[in-house]
């Protein structure tokens, strides 16, 4: 009996599927949700967000937003999501590049902050376009 799962951010429906397993990073650590999961709402945290179907595990890369689990249905409102394969795996090099000369050159806490959120989301984003390379 799988679980249906909807990916959304605030420009478009990431996916619309039924699954059997998600595990997703939280602020309280990565929880793996199956069908019947009791009911929960959560806060995700940058990471990586594991779809397993049929045996075959989807990585997609998440940066912020919340989780709503009931027994039959899962609704992620991510900040950002995308599937491994649509990841442009220089642009988010660049992406670590910058961040990391911004936390070398920061003038405030805030900018260290900033520039730190943005090196984690750099390395989430290029370790999930490793996994989908690693696969192949």
């Amino acid at each position: 009996m799988p679980i249906h799962l909807e990916i959304v951010t605030a420009e478009r429906v990431v996916l619309s599927d039924d699954v059997d397993q998600i595990n997703a990073p939280t602020k309280d650590g990565r929880v793996g949700i199956l069908p019947r999961h009791a009911p929960l709402l959560t806060i995700l945290d940058v990471g990586e967000l594991d779809i397993i179907k049929d045996g075959v595990t989807t990585p997609f890369a998440v940066s912020g937003g919340f989780m709503e689990v009931l027994p039959t249905r899962v609704t992620i409102l991510a900040d950002t999501a995308e599937r491994a394969d649509e990841i442009d795996e220089a642009r988010a090099e660049a992406a670590r590049r910058q961040a990391e000369q911004r936390i070398s050159q920061r003038q405030s806490d805030q900018e260290l902050a900033l520039a730190e959120a943005e090196l984690r989301r750099a390395m989430i984003r290029l370790k999930v376009a490793q996994l989908k390379r690693n696969r192949r």
